[in-house]
C-alpha cells in the first residue's frame, strides 16, 4: 500500500474521531441513567443499545488499528448480542395493528404458586379454600341427589290422587246403584252356594249319587222345555 494512501485514511480517521467526540460530548457530560431518565420506555431501550454499540464498536476498532483479530476476540460475540437488540427494537416498532395479547391463566397460576410455596400463611389460606371448595361441591351433591330421590315419590302421589279422584267420580254416576243392586243376589247366591258346599263336604256320599241323579233330572227337563218351545 503506499504512503499517500494511509496518509489520506489516517486523516479520514482523524476526522471521524472529532465527529465521534462532539456527538458523545452531551452523553459524556452526565450518567446514562439520568439522560435516559425522561424518555419514553422503548426510546430508553434504543438509547442504552446504542451507547453500548458505540462502546463496543470502539473497542473493535482499537483492536484493529493494533493489529490484532478482532473478530476472534470477545468483542466481537458481543456485538453480535447487541446487534439482536436492534432486531427486538425493530419488531417492537414494526409490531401489527392489531395485536392479540392473551393471558394463560394456569401459568400464571403456577407461577404464582411457585413464587409463594414455603410461605406459611399462604399454604393455610390455600388448604382452606380447598376444603371450602370440596365442602361446597359435597352439599351441591347431596341436594341433587334429595332432589332426584324426592321427584318419583311426588309423581306416585300424583297418580294415586288421581286414581282416587277417578274412582269417586266413578262412584257419583247413577249406574252404580243398578250395579251395586245386581251384585246383591249374586253375593247371596254365592253364600248358598257356598252353604251347600259346606253341607256336600259333610255328606260326601250324598253328592256323589243323589246330586249326579239330581243333575240329570234338571237337564232332561231343560231339553223338555226346549223342544216344548220348539214346537210351540
Amino acid at each position: 500500500m503506499d504512503t499517500t494512501d494511509i496518509i489520506t485514511l489516517l486523516e479520514q480517521l482523524d476526522d471521524n474521531v472529532d465527529d465521534l467526540e462532539e456527538i458523545l460530548n452531551p452523553i459524556l457530560d452526565s450518567t446514562v441513567v439520568e439522560t435516559s431518565k425522561k424518555l419514553p420506555v422503548l426510546d430508553k431501550a434504543k438509547f442504552h443499545v446504542l451507547v453500548t454499540y458505540t462502546l463496543e464498536s470502539l473497542l473493535f476498532s482499537y483492536l484493529r488499528l493494533h493489529g490484532v483479530n478482532a473478530k476472534e476476540h470477545p468483542v466481537f460475540r458481543e456485538l453480535t448480542r447487541v446487534k439482536q437488540y436492534f432486531e427486538k427494537i425493530k419488531a417492537l416498532e414494526t409490531e401489527p395493528e392489531q395485536r392479540t395479547m392473551t393471558l394463560d391463566k394456569q401459568a400464571a397460576s403456577r407461577f404464582i404458586k411457585h413464587g409463594l410455596a414455603g410461605n406459611e400463611k399462604f399454604d393455610l389460606e390455600r388448604k382452606e379454600q380447598i376444603a371450602k371448595e370440596k365442602a361446597r361441591a359435597q352439599l351441591k351433591a347431596s341436594l341433587l341427589a334429595k332432589n332426584a330421590s324426592a321427584t318419583p315419590e311426588t309423581s306416585s302421589k300424583n297418580h294415586t290422587s288421581d286414581s282416587d279422584s277417578d274412582s269417586g267420580s266413578d262412584s257419583n254416576q247413577p249406574g252404580d246403584e243398578e250395579e251395586t243392586k245386581a251384585s246383591q243376589p249374586q253375593q247371596t247366591s254365592t253364600k248358598s252356594q257356598k252353604g251347600k258346599k259346606g253341607k256336600d263336604a259333610k255328606h260326601p256320599n250324598r253328592r256323589t249319587k243323589e246330586g249326579r241323579k239330581e243333575q240329570k233330572k234338571d237337564r232332561k227337563k231343560k231339553v223338555e222345555a226346549r223342544k216344548a218351545r220348539k214346537t210351540t
